[in-house]
């Protein structure tokens, strides 16, 4: 019997590592991208974006430029992965060849319910998760 397959958001942050070439870090790009265009046509993976460096931050009525992270947190892109459980998703994540050059990936995966004030969730402050 088939497991049901579920989506899991990748988010790629960090900054290239500074000692490795430009042709190292491109032949990577370029392995990332068949590797990526491979598991897109297998129906394993969903199409995401590189991000472009501009953007706004929006909080509390407010509008500023941003993005504002620091270096290690920077996010470059994302993507979609689909899987039958996080531990597949991130096995299959694992072997993004752009790791080995400074990169991190987060998995993350969606869920679909609408959100509500009385869940716990990433957005829940400390003092309302205790029940």
């Amino acid at each position: 019997m088939n497991q049901p397959q579920h989506e899991y958001l990748v988010v790629s942050r960090g900054q290239w590592d500074e000692k490795a070439s430009r042709e190292d870090v491109q032949r990577a790009i370029d392995q990332f991208y068949a590797w990526y265009e491979g598991h897109l046509a297998a129906g394993r993976m969903m199409p995401g974006s590189r991000l472009a460096p501009e953007g706004k931050l929006v909080a509390h009525g407010l509008v500023t430029d941003g993005p504002f992270a620091e270096t290690k947190e920077i996010v470059g892109g994302y993507w979609f992965i689909v899987a039958t459980s996080l531990e597949e998703a991130a096995e299959l994540a694992a072997q993004n060849p752009c790791l080995a050059f400074g990169l991190t990936l987060e998995i993350r995966p969606l869920d679909a319910e609408r959100a509500r004030a009385t869940d716990i969730t990433n957005e829940t402050p400390p003092p309302w998760r205790q029940r």
